[in-house]
């Protein structure tokens, strides 16, 4: 009995997948529609009518309808989120004529009035509820008028004037296949998953639009007419020029008259249509291996300038539908087009018989992108997986395809070899490549089996297509070439016009293959890099960088620097590095400089090492920095210049916590410095003996210890940053906050507010010795002068300079007034208890800037501070003083902030008063200050699309 059960089970477990396989189902969706364009109100008129046919064993009670139209009704969609997730504004704050949205729906179910329900989320998913539940092996006819007011086109679809790009634009019903329903909102991030069927379309609009659609053109008359625009097709001779595309924005009248033409299309998943009144339009015909000839079409937007390349466009189609027929199968429908179209990104979007690419500026360019799109004809519009959750089966196999078409030989395009360059020889090709391995060494990659709204921006396009096409490559040498290609034309013969999942890509390439793949495919679910056969680095010498061959070299590099102060003057020099990507584990930084003034030698370094932590995916680092330059000069009665140095030496550690949202731009780390510092000071003495006055130039030593909490957010709407800091030295101990916050303007730019609150405490008894001693580390209202940056952080020209232009830069920190009071013996707002301000900056109206009219565009902003400290609230506090004091000004921010003038307008009666006594000539320049931000320059707002540490 118990060898009965045993061979019975063993019997299922054999039988079992070939019984799901038998039985795969897939619903059918057939769809009739009539629409209508209205070109002076940029909205569409329709009337659907869908057979909804159920092969499912189950018995439906509802259908979920994409709506995809309401994702551009308004900011509160899945849509509008992800755009500015991805750093895009332009929707969210465009106004209510660029929007789009879908209405007047009014559904029956054979002939039956039905309801829906709104998605509990989503405003562009509707639940149609079935008068009558629909039973296995039924079908149910559905209707509806829709009128669709087209958006401008931001993503995919819309308009752009009168060019149209009609996308995503009909009442659809989401897939229910054997994982159940899959409705999803529309993403600009996060292609699509649709039910197979016939479609039959109809088009009524003004008589001169050109128009590119799925499907086969019907109509006799507009097929002759079309005939009439076509220009023959050329293999592009000039193929390495460049030319950037100027869109000839020139508008055509339309015609009173309009014409209404039909399109059929059987076995796809969708359609697409555009219509321009200007396009260009190219065709020849192509015979496939099986004898059966097809039309290939290309449309392209007017052009203030010819660009004659798109003249191989229609080669370039052929050569894709041939190499693609060759490698998976022999493309199935009658007609292949390729149309230009402005779609809210650069690159292209696939349609079933039909691609759309954005203007592009060489043939190169076009030939790439035409290639990727139109081989999306296979593995999308023919295999038609679950672009959404698994984006890899589409995209990444895609991509590996395009790979190979890449490295046929001789070129598609035959480029010109170049001369090596200084950057070419220093930058790889294929900078995709080296973006992922940068991404990898940082942790911050994500599994390829990720659903796409999952995947950040970069690992979407890294890891989705990248990483894949090379876990593609792994595949086809594991197997072999002509294994490989067998196990792909199998996939295709079994699954053309179906939904694989992962799990069917992995049976037939397992059952062709006789392998067992799982080691293969479970590289699918894992993060970094894909295994490769490793080589033990050697060391290599270069100038400036190289971020070639970094998989095989240690790189060391040497580049000439120059730096300058007040003090020490020019400085020449050299910088040794090894910094490169991806970045190294062990990193340093040499720069000995020689100054020409102080003829001293000078410099400064930096050691680091960093690692993950095990299972949190924090990463620590441990440096050590140090530097030393002259911060002062004296000269005596004698004409000799004695320079005051200084050095410090700041060991330090770093924990970066791990963010498990890879979507998110949110940064927090944690950070210990401790630092030492040797100061050479100035000292006068007085031989009582001899009765000489004596000058000396000893040197003191001081430390501060430094912990940050730091939490920063460089998303693209309403970016934060806040910084909780603790600093404790020799008497003292600091504790500040400062956040910075910036509120976006609709039509660019915006007002970044800052807030600090300070705390100065006394270790111990508070004596005016201790007062005297710790004075450069009190609260200061005005932004810090040179000699109170106590930890050397920042950049001075001038450090202890009291004239001139020098004396006139002050850094961010503290209360950062704009305004100086350092002819005081105590500075106004300077205090050794608590401090508070708010600083404004906003960028000024562009109507009425005055530099709008200089051909180089320069930031003008204003700037208002508002503070208090505790003086300002004791008894015997100046009346006058008020409790609260500002000042107002302009703000010339210049080379992206790093330098940033500030001229105070306004201000509070203390400082008209401070003015009016101790400055009597040349008031308003010497009122103006200055600060240089280099340590500011932050590459997370340089590439705010990858994530970093």
């Amino acid at each position: 009995m118990k060898k009965l059960l045993l061979s019975l089970c063993i019997l299922i477990c054999l039988l079992l997948p070939a019984y799901c396989q038998n039985n795969y189902w897939q619903q059918q969706v057939d769809y009739k529609i009539d629409v209508t364009l209205n070109d002076k109100t940029h909205t569409l008129d329709g009337f659907v009518k869908i057979d909804y046919h159920n092969n499912s064993p189950d018995t439906l009670y509802y259908i979920w309808f994409h709506v995809w139209p309401n994702a551009y009704k308004n900011d509160r969609t899945a849509f509008s989120d992800q755009m500015l997730e991805n750093g895009r504004t332009d929707f969210y704050f465009s106004t209510g004529d660029k929007h789009g949205y879908m209405n007047r729906l009014d559904f029956k179910v054979n002939g039956t009035v039905a309801t829906t329900q709104d998605h509990p989320q989503h405003q562009d998913i509707i639940k149609l509820i079935l008068p009558q539940p629909l039973p296995p092996k039924n079908s149910i006819k559905i209707q509806t008028p829709f009128h669709e007011q087209l958006p401008f086109n931001f993503s995919r679809g819309g308009h752009v004037n009168q060019s149209y790009q009609i996308t995503q634009w009909y009442p659809k019903p989401a897939v229910y296949d054997s994982k159940g329903w899959h409705p999803m909102p529309y993403l600009d991030q996060g292609e699509f998953y649709s039910e197979f069927g016939n479609y039959e379309v109809q088009i009524t609009l003004p008589k001169n639009y050109v128009v590119a659609a799925t499907g086969q053109l019907q109509d006799a008359e507009e097929k002759a007419w079309l005939d009439k625009k076509i220009t023959k097709p050329v293999v592009c001779k000039d193929c390495d020029a460049t030319q950037k595309p100027q869109l000839n924005r020139e508008v055509v009248s339309s015609s009173i008259s309009t014409k209404t033409i039909h399109f059929l299309q059987n076995n796809i998943h969708d359609f697409a249509w555009f219509a321009d009144k200007g396009f260009s339009v190219y065709h020849d015909t192509l015979q496939l291996a099986s004898g059966r000839i097809i039309n290939a079409y290309s449309y392209h937007l007017p052009k203030t300038t010819a660009q004659n390349f798109w003249a191989a466009s229609v080669p370039f189609i052929k050569k894709a539908v041939l190499t693609r027929s060759r490698w998976l199968g022999e493309y199935p429908y009658d007609i292949i087009s390729v149309v230009e179209a402005e779609m809210g990104f650069d690159g292209g979007m696939e349609y079933p018989t039909i691609t759309s690419v954005s203007p592009v500026n060489s043939a190169h360019a076009l030939e790439s992108v035409i290639e990727h799109e139109v081989g999306h004809n296979w593995n999308y519009g023919i295999i038609a997986t679950n672009e959404r959750d698994h984006p890899w089966m589409d995209e990444g196999i895609n991509t590996f395809y395009d790979g190979r078409y890449q490295n046929m030989k001789p070129n598609a395009v035959g480029s010109k070899i170049a001369k090596p360059t200084f950057f070419s020889k220093r930058i790889p090709g294929d900078l995709t490549a080296l973006a992922f391995k940068t991404l990898a060494a940082g942790k911050k990659d994500q599994p390829i089996e990720t659903i796409s709204e999952n995947f950040s921006e970069a690992n979407y396009g890294l890891v989705a297509y990248y990483k894949t096409g090379q876990w593609m490559k792994l595949l086809e040498a594991e197997l072999g070439k002509t294994m490989f290609d067998s196990c792909m034309h199998e996939y295709y013969r079994q699954w053309k016009f179906k939904h694989p999942y992962p799990e069917d890509f992995k049976k037939v390439m397992e059952d062709v293959s006789g392998k067992n793949l799982d080691a293969t495919f479970n590289l699918l679910s894992k993060k970094g890099m894909l295994p490769v056969v490793t080589v033990k680095k050697d060391w290599r010498f270069s100038t400036f960088f190289n971020l070639t061959e970094t998989d095989r070299h240690h790189y060391i590099f040497a580049a000439p620097l120059a730096g300058y102060n007040f003090y020490d003057k020019v400085m020449l020099g050299a910088i040794i590095h090894n910094y490169t990507l991806p970045a190294e584990k062990f990193q340093f930084l040499i720069a000995p400089l020689y100054a020409t003034g102080s003829k001293q030698l000078n410099g400064l370094g930096r050691l680091s090492y960093y690692w993950f932590a095990e299972g949190s995916g924090a990463k620590a680092e441990l440096s050590l920095a140090g530097a030393t330059f002259s911060a002062n000069s004296f000269t005596d009665s004698t004409g000799k210049t004695n320079y005051q140095r200084f050095a410090k030496l700041v060991p330090s550690l770093k924990i970066v916590f791990n963010n498990n949202n890879p979507r998110s731009h949110l940064l927090k780390y944690i950070q210990w410095k401790t630092f030492f510092i040797r100061e050479q000071d100035l000292l006068f003495t007085r031989d009582t003996i001899n009765q000489t006055d004596k000058i000396s130039f000893p040197f003191t030593n001081r430390y501060v210890n430094q912990l940050r909490f730091v939490a920063d957010n460089n998303r693209v709407l309403y970016p934060y940053h806040g910084e909780l800091q603790l600093e404790q030295g020799k008497g003292f101990a600091r504790l500040a906050f400062t956040g910075d916050y910036f509120f976006n303007y609709p039509k660019g730019g915006g007002m970044k507010v800052r807030l600090f609150a300070g705390k100065f405490f006394y270790l111990g008894d508070k004596t005016y010795l201790k007062q005297f001693e710790t004075e450069r580390y009190h609260l200061n209202m005005t932004g810090p002068k040179g000699y109170e940056d106590y930890t050397y952080s920042d950049y001075f020209i001038g450090r202890n300079e009291y004239e001139k232009y020098s004396s006139q830069q002050i850094m961010q920190r503290d209360g950062f007034f704009k305004v100086r009071t350092d002819l005081l013996s105590s500075k106004i707002g300077k205090t050794d208890d608590w401090l508070a301000a708010t600083n404004l900056t906003t960028d000024f109206p562009k109507k009425f800037n005055p530099l709008q009219v200089l051909p180089v565009k320069i930031p003008l902003k204003i700037f208002l501070d508002v503070g208090t400290y505790a003086e300002a609230w004791k008894k015997n506090a100046d009346a006058a003083t008020g409790k609260f004091i500002y000042d107002a000004g302009l703000q010339l921010s210049l080379l992206g902030n790093t330098l940033n003038i500030y001229v105070p307008l306004l201000y509070s009666k203390v400082y008209s008063d401070y003015f009016k006594s101790a400055i009597t000539q040349k008031r308003f320049l010497r009122n103006i200050s200055f600060s240089i931000d280099i340590q500011n320059i932050n590459l997370r707002k340089l590439a705010p699309q990858i994530p970093s540490y």
